[in-house]
């Protein structure tokens, strides 16, 4: 058992054998910034002060070898291997915090439909007391003893009572999980998922206007946190843009469309990449973006989809003059996993 403590705060956690720091942070209800969550992205890069730990397998361009001289650390992947461990992280009072993920829940898939031309739409419900979770996070899916490897999906609802869960799976050119979610995984079968992680939230003392960019099931997400809003009652306005390449990968325009009727503040567009059709912006979000919002200097903004278009969402909305504190983004990387005990 090793102790990790969190400089500046001064505040402790314990770290079980075989447990990466991050899972210790996140079983104890810290919220670690994280994506990849397999030493690829770098989002969970940290200074360790004192104590040694395992770094495990990690692709140089998440963390360097002069960042790992200097004493970084990739905390997904990283084993303690001394009795103490000092990090840098977090602030004084070593804020925020999440609800400690769970692992091997079980859930019965209640419905399953396709919403897009590459998108299942699966909902779930708890056998077992619900996972609990901030709208933004993700849980985990997949079978691993079958070879059916984990796989990350955001959660597109916020919560409810009952504790169901929907989830938007793209089909994966190659992907074993998004396969067998698709074409095998049926109405009634009971699964287990593990989570929630990720810190894609929402400060609710923000009052702010938001302004939510998404493409691909980077829609998922988007959605919870602005059902999640627009639920308590978040009187500055919400927008959302989505993008997509045809009209036929759109989904979910039957609810957004209900959102911008029932709540004066809401509205969304949606743009189009491949094609122009009546009734839809065209071009790439860094194209119409200045058109919609040349000031975004007072905005929250958040971005999910692929790397690359997170990427490029973030360089126009800091040349819009959004601020860097209230930009919050999801890059969804091929090989998101969470690294869990049993995996």
């Amino acid at each position: 058992m090793t102790r990790i403590t969190l400089h500046p705060s001064g505040k402790s956690v314990d770290c079980a054998s075989g447990d990466t720091v991050l899972m210790a942070l996140e079983k104890a209800g810290y919220a670690l910034p994280n994506n990849c969550r397999a030493g690829a992205c770098g989002e969970c890069k940290v200074k360790v002060t004192s104590g040694q730990f395992d770094q495990g397998m990690v692709l140089d361009m998440a963390l360097s070898q002069d960042e790992r001289k200097a004493g970084f650390g990739l905390m997904c992947m990283a084993k303690p291997i001394s009795e103490k461990l000092i990090i840098e992280w977090g602030t004084e009072d070593a804020k925020p915090l999440l609800f400690p993920p769970r692992e091997n829940a079980m859930f019965v898939v209640t419905d399953k439909r396709a919403i897009a031309a590459r998108v299942m739409e699966l909902r779930v419900r708890p056998v077992g007391q619900p996972i609990r979770y901030w709208p933004g996070q993700y849980v985990t899916v997949g079978n691993p003893r079958v070879d059916i490897p984990l796989r990350a999906y955001s959660i597109s609802n916020a919560p409810r009572p009952d504790g169901e869960l929907v989830l938007q799976v793209a089909r994966a050119d190659g992907g074993v999980t998004s396969q067998w979610i698709h074409d095998k995984l049926a109405v009634g079968e009971s699964i287990k998922i593990n989570g929630a992680y990720g810190t894609f939230i929402g400060d609710p003392s923000v009052d702010t206007p938001v302004l939510c960019l998404a493409a691909g099931t980077g829609l998922a997400p988007i959605l919870a946190l602005a059902e999640a809003a627009l639920r308590r009652g978040f009187r500055k306005p919400v927008t959302m843009i989505v993008s997509a390449r045809t009209a036929d990968d759109v989904y979910c325009q039957g609810i957004m469309a209900w959102w911008r009727t029932k709540h004066r503040n809401f509205d969304y567009k949606i743009t189009l990449t491949r094609e122009t059709r009546e009734g839809f912006l065209s071009g790439r979000v860094d194209a119409v973006l200045p058109k919609l919002f040349p000031d975004l200097s007072k905005h929250s903004v958040f971005a999910a989809g692929s790397p690359e278009f997170v990427d490029s969402c973030v360089n126009v909305a800091a040349k819009l003059g959004a601020k860097p504190e209230l930009l919050h983004t999801e890059g969804f990387f091929a090989q998101q996993q969470a690294a869990t005990a049993n995996a």
